[in-house]
């Protein structure tokens, strides 16, 4: 059974740094996109960033130049190094993999 498992949230304050990882129990794991979504309360789940299997990365404007994805195939992990955070980033951030997703792990930015 393929489990995600997301690591990494807390609270941090405004210009913290924090770096998610999603462990993926999957046998190909380099052979697809690994993606980061998040929702924040009361809002709708939006994709922030993706890794292809190749290593692209891509990301939602509002995050771009302050988020960096990548991937550990060897690890069977992606991250996501968030730094320069804001209010607005606070939500549950979710790892998705071929339609399959973790249970999420909360990032508070607060002072």
């Amino acid at each position: 059974q393929v489990q995600l498992v997301e690591s990494g949230g807390g609270l941090v304050q405004p210009g913290g740094s924090l770096r998610l990882s999603c462990l993926v129990s999957v046998s190909d794991f380099d052979r697809y996109a690994v993606n980061w979504y998040r929702q924040a309360p009361g809002g709708q789940r939006e994709l922030t960033a993706y890794i292809l299997s190749d290593g692209t990365p891509d990301y939602t404007v509002s995050v771009k130049g302050r988020f960096t994805i990548s991937r550990d195939n060897a690890r069977n992990t992606a991250y996501l190094q968030m730094n320069n955070l804001k209010p607005e980033d606070t939500a549950v951030y979710y790892c998705s993999f071929e339609n399959l997703w973790g249970q999420g792990t909360q990032v508070t930015v607060s002072s």
